[in-house]
Order: structure tokens, then C-alpha cells, then sequence
């Protein structure tokens, strides 16, 4: 659904303890989420939709689902708070919303593939303060407060970091699909990084940005994205030590073409190389 009426406003200011809370409280919600979704992967049969006009845009009955879910669990325990979410209406609250992304990677998920998540956040009125990434089917769960991150598996945990890079030339980077990057400038953009990098992976949807918290990716380059396709990813990243703004190094909050980098060098690297 569209994001009309959802923007930036004055930030509110949150203690440590209630932080912790909604942190335990979006990995729930994830993890709900997950759970009403699961059933529908890689059925033997699975109804799907195409939302979008010119392109293909598709949604299915999990998708709407696990945003069903997640909107129930949040009014019965933060009746206040706004809701943005994909695949229904933006809902105003007290100044924090929760920005909901029930299936991140819908393409991957209806052919059967892995790089999807549920995507939870709660957005403070200027940046959002917690991430989750849920995969359910590999039962992996990625959080992240903005100066920590971890994953979860089963009973493991894990803090993540994000590790070195010092030169564009070296970095792997990521970047969901080639034919996201629509206008001039981003098409441009996008060239000149993928001719420096030394590699390129595509198809990866939010679970590149993981990777990247985790150390195994440098950055990841993409456009057109929306709040929800982002704002959860963004507490992760730095949480891991890494950085996550728009093309011109401000807030990524809403959207836009986003670059992340683990390495903090790298992306003023990389910035200067798509503002040249």
C-alpha cells in the first residue's frame, strides 16, 4: 500500500529499558509472522497476485497474513503506536510506528528460494531505532538496536560485527537486481560501482544486508526502495559496525537508493565515487 501521511516528525526520546522491550517485542512479532507464513512455502500449489501496474509486483495470501499478524499483536500490547506496513494502509499513532515488511523478497519466496524475510521496525519519528530479520525457514533471526546486532538460531547467538575493507576494488558487494536502478543517475551509479567492486551478487533481497552484518559481505547498492524495505535493516548494520544511508550519505529512513558498507572508510569510498 502506499505511505501517504507517513514522514519524518519530532523525535521521541526512549530509556535503554524501553528499547530492550520493543526490541524483545519486534523479534516476537517477527517471529508470529514467520510462523503464519511458513505454511505456505513451497506448497504444492500457491496462489499469487501481481499488485503493480507496469511490473511485476507480486503478493500472496502470506504476505497479507503475517501482516495481519503482526497489526493484531501490536494493537493488543502498543494500542498507541502507528503501523506502516506494505501491504495495508498506513495507521497514525502517538510518534513511534512500527514499519512492517511481512515478506521481504516475495520473488525469491514464491519461486522457492531463501533470500526472504519478515522485516520489523520501530521508527522514533526521525530514524528507526530496533531492526529484526526473520527467516523462518532457516530459523535464523538478525536484530539490532543501532549499537549492537546479533543473531539467533535455535538456542545459538551470536554478536555480529562487520569486517574490513579499505578499497572499492576489493569489496563483494550485492544488490537485489540490476533493473532497480530506473533513472540516469541511478543506472550510472550503479555501473561505475559494479565495474570497481570485485564481485557482484544478485537476487539477495534484505538477507544481503544481513550478510553484511555478519562479515561476509562489503556493501550492498540498491534503488527504489520504500521505508519498509529498509528502515528494519538499518539498526543492524550500524548495530554491527556498519553504515547504511541514501546516495547522498543522509538518513535512508524513507527510502530511495541506499548504499550500505561494513566498513565505515569504504563508504565514504564508495559516496564519492556515486556523487562524481
Amino acid at each position: 500500500m502506499g505511505t501517504a501521511g507517513f514522514a519524518y516528525s519530532e523525535r521521541r526520546e526512549l530509556s535503554d529499558a524501553a528499547r530492550d522491550t520493543y526490541l524483545a517485542f519486534a523479534i516476537e512479532l517477527a517471529m508470529g509472522a514467520g510462523k503464519a507464513i511458513l505454511p505456505y512455502f513451497r506448497p504444492d500449489a500457491l496462489e499469487v497476485e501481481n499488485k503493480g501496474s507496469a511490473a511485476y509486483d507480486p503478493v500472496t495470501q502470506a504476505d497479507r497474513l503475517a501482516e495481519q499478524v503482526m497489526r493484531e499483536m501490536i494493537g493488543e500490547h502498543f494500542p498507541a503506536h502507528g503501523v506502516l506496513g506494505e501491504e495495508f494502509d498506513h495507521t497514525p499513532g502517538d510518534g513511534l510506528t512500527w514499519v512492517l515488511d511481512p515478506i521481504d523478497g516475495t520473488r525469491a519466496f514464491v519461486m522457492g528460494l531463501l533470500h526472504w524475510g519478515t522485516l520489523v521496525a520501530l521508527f522514533d519519528g526521525q530514524r528507526p531505532i530496533i531492526g529484526v530479520l526473520h527467516q523462518p525457514f532457516t530459523q535464523e533471526t538478525f536484530a539490532g538496536d543501532g549499537t549492537r546486532a546479533f543473531r539467533r538460531q535455535g538456542m545459538h547467538e551470536q554478536i555480529l560485527r562487520t569486517r574490513s575493507c579499505d578499497a572499492v576494488g576489493k569489496a563483494l558487494g550485492a544488490s537485489t537486481a540490476p533493473d532497480m536502478f530506473v533513472t540516469d543517475l541511478e543506472r550510472d551509479g550503479f555501473g561505475t560501482i559494479r565495474g570497481l567492486v570485485r564481485d557482484m551478487r544478485y537476487g539477495t533481497d534484505c538477507y544481503a544486508y544481513a550478510m553484511l552484518a555478519h562479515g561476509h559481505i562489503d556493501l550492498v547498492l540498491e534503488a527504489g526502495l520504500k521505508p519498509y524495505d529498509v528502515q528494519a535493516l538499518i539498526p543492524i548494520v550500524e548495530g554491527a559496525g556498519g553504515v547504511l544511508t541514501d546516495w547522498r550519505g543522509e538518513n535512508a529512513a524513507m527510502g530511495g537508493a541506499v548504499l550500505a558498507c561494513g566498513d565505515p572508510e569504504l563508504h565514504e569510498l564508495v559516496l564519492q565515487e556515486l556523487q562524481s
